[in-house]
């Protein structure tokens, strides 16, 4: 007799393996069981429609959620609800910009009461001047790892680490086998190249410049090979670095590499002056730099890709009338992150497999998260019916990240979200999302 399934999804076109094949999946207890040429047998049938083709969720493994503290600038239920709609079905949530940093076991504990989610969320801990020595209670409270930054972070209560701290940092997360991920730039390199902001974008690039990524990636490269931690470096802005990543790389350092879709796909040359909705640190930088690190990506000298979705309100996004000295730096990307890549990676000639294991294994094997991010049996059953063809124009004041920002908006993307599923369950109102730990 034929096994009979809780939910069974078929699709003439579902990524397997790595390829796309028509497939159905049987789903018991959130779990995908069976993978068939079908027919399989279920209490429900879903099946998709002829332009939809059937992905894993996708995994953001950069997100600032904000709550609690800064919730007015995002907060949980927002955020979740925007990375559904975008076919996110798992993030981590950075340790800034909430109100506590999460840099202690009760600010984490303060972050998990509050954190009613329509996806499941994981935590990164802090690396702070204050709480080094002490980092040991996050990562067995469940942390996925821990961040720093060695330049000031844009808010107070987030301290970056100096030389000294950095290599402190380094030898602890190496005793306990964690994962230190950097926002790579060098306070010297900024203060050198300090300018008074105003509404000129290409002024505001050359305060970052490159040499503030190179020269921090080469301290932490330094770092890593020294004390044999692993590390991570956020949101890769320069290309220029990637020669020193790569070398070390080769050397067989414990270094992986991320960059995000706003600097793949969107170039100084067509920012506006006084657009301060484009404002992110590092920065958007020019053509022949997005070239660059589409040609590393597909090389494999960058890992994966996430948003780094970095909302704030619309006053703090704008301050200052067109200054770039004084805007909020960050981009709101969640529930955009898919479609901004596939459309650019689409204009050339690259395959949809290959951006959704950019956006969804490689950020999930990333942080060990072995059942998400894949079609298979025993994976969790969180599911996108993704459109690859179909377009839209972006809305600002219809995405539902918390504040009507966006730096796509007015863009035409191609490939729609129809459908999210977790654990076999469309989201929808009633938040079913887990609190994941390492």
């Amino acid at each position: 007799m034929a096994t009979s399934y809780e939910v069974v999804v078929r699709a003439a076109s579902a990524l397997i393996d790595g390829r796309f094949r028509p497939a159905e999946l049987g789903i018991d207890a959130g779990t995908i069981v069976e993978i068939s040429d079908g027919p399989l047998d279920g209490a429900r049938i879903l099946t998709l429609a002829d332009d939809e083709v059937l992905i894993p969720g996708i995994v953001d493994t950069h997100v600032h959620v904000n709550e609690p503290g800064r919730t007015e600038w995002e907060g949980f239920a927002s955020a979740t609800r925007a990375a559904a709609a975008g076919g996110v079905t798992t993030i981590i949530d950075m340790p800034l910009n909430s109100i506590p940093a999460t840099t202690t076991v009760d600010a984490l504990e303060a972050k998990r009461a509050v954190a009613t989610v329509s996806v499941d969320t994981g935590f990164w801990g802090g690396a702070v001047p204050e709480n080094l020595g002490s980092l040991r209670p996050l990562h067995d409270a469940g942390v996925f790892g821990f961040k720093a930054f060695l330049a000031p972070s844009g808010v107070d209560e987030f301290g970056h680490l100096d030389a000294e701290q950095l290599s402190a940092a380094l030898d602890e997360i190496a005793a306990i086998g964690s994962v230190l991920i950097v926002h790579a730039e060098d306070p010297g390199v900024l203060d050198a190249h300090e300018n008074h902001g105003g509404a000129d974008y290409h002024a505001f690039v050359q305060s970052r410049p490159d040499e503030a990524e190179t020269t921090a990636i080469e301290r932490v490269i330094a770092g890593v090979r020294r004390s044999g931690a692993r590390a991570h470096i956020l949101h890769l802005s320069s290309a220029a670095a990637l020669p020193a990543l790569r070398a070390a790389r080769a050397e067989g350092l414990p270094i992986t590499v991320e960059t995000c879709p706003h600097y793949l796909t969107i170039v100084e040359e067509s920012i506006p002056d006084g657009a301060t909705q484009f404002k992110c640190c590092p920065p958007i930088r020019d053509e022949a730099n997005r070239e660059a690190l589409w040609r590393a990506l597909l090389d494999g000298d960058i890992d994966l890709v996430v948003t780094d979705h970095s909302p704030s309100t619309a006053e703090l996004k704008f301050a200052g009338a067109g200054d770039f000295g004084q805007a909020w730096g960050g981009i709101a990307g969640l529930q955009l992150g898919l479609a901004a890549v596939w459309s650019e990676a689409s204009r050339r000639g690259i395959p949809l497999e290959t951006v959704v294991g950019w956006m969804s294994r490689g950020p999930a094997d990333f942080v060990g998260l072995s059942r998400k991010g894949r079609l298979e049996v025993g994976a969790d059953a969180d599911l996108v019916a993704f459109a690859p063809e179909a377009t839209f124009t972006v809305d600002a004041r219809q995405l539902l990240h918390k504040n009507p920002v966006s730096a796509y908006d007015g863009r035409t993307l191609r490939g729609v979200v129809r459908g999210t599923w977790l654990r076999g369950e469309r989201v929808g109102d009633s938040p079913r999302g887990h609190l994941l730990e390492r």
